[in-house]
């Protein structure tokens, strides 16, 4: 591998890799805007996913809940006709009592259940209205869910219409950038690459335009825009880091800059 390597590297002059990065760079650069076509679709169709299956983790929930407030419901009716069950032997105790203690004891526990079966009551009448609460709630997540889905699907054909219509090209222009890539030694590849990743436009390479750098455009002094146009060593913009070169190997007319 290291002998390929020094051979590729002996190969190609520091003038010939500088065309071919540029190429690559112009390769990738019209992958990028293929690319800025989709825009923040595949995003937006990400988080149309995740918010209609956290909608769906909701009304799941709001389900369970419901289930377990009818649980509660059914106990609770199960301990009124308990209370009941216990009123009525406790009424016919009464027709037989003896004393006046005996008396008070049975009337109190009476006393008691009603206020239990009032009680089981006010309980089933809260979980009645909690239940509708709930319902409301997976109503309002229903139709929710029925919005979100629409829109993704709108999104998802726009997506898949702006893929079809960019997928052939983009699979041209990868098949050349990989034959441009191994015609560049390892080092200024990975360089390149390195700068391309921290480059708010994707831009490694430029040109020099109007003196300055075609990045940042920062003026760049004649002497180094000599050392650039002589091809001899590949230069970097001392205030973006981008690799310079000048506009006659970008195939562009300097005359026309002015």
């Amino acid at each position: 591998m290291a002998t390929e390597q020094k051979t590729v590297d002996q190969a190609l002059s520091v003038e010939e890799r500088l065309r071919e990065l540029y190429k690559l760079q112009t390769i990738l650069s019209k992958i990028d805007r293929n690319r800025d076509i989709r825009g923040e679709l595949p995003e937006e169709v990400r988080d149309l996913s995740d918010h209609i299956e956290g909608l769906q983790t909701r009304i799941a929930k709001f389900n369970a809940e419901i289930e377990d407030l009818r649980s509660k419901t059914a106990q609770a009716r199960v301990k009124i006709q308990e209370a009941q069950a216990q009123i009525a032997d406790l009424q016919v105790k009464l027709e037989n009592i003896r004393n006046n203690k005996e008396f008070d004891i049975l009337t109190k526990e009476i006393e008691y259940q009603n206020l239990d079966i009032q009680l089981h009551e006010k309980h089933i009448n809260t979980y009645a209205r909690e239940i509708e609460a709930r319902k409301a709630d997976i109503e309002t997540a229903e139709m929710q869910v029925i919005e979100r889905k629409q829109i993704l699907a709108d999104k998802r054909q726009q997506l898949e219409e702006i893929v079809s219509e960019t997928k052939k090209e983009e699979e041209r222009l990868f098949a050349e950038a990989k034959e441009i890539e191994p015609k560049i030694d390892a080092r200024t590849l990975t360089a390149f690459k390195r700068i391309r990743k921290n480059s708010r436009n994707g831009l490694g390479v430029v040109y020099i335009q109007r003196n300055a750098c075609g990045g940042c455009f920062n003026r760049i002094p004649p002497q180094r825009q000599m050392e650039i146009k002589m091809h001899k060593k590949i230069i970097v913009c001392e205030y973006c880091g981008r690799i310079m070169i000048d506009p006659e190997l970008a195939g562009i007319d300097p005359e026309a800059q002015n």
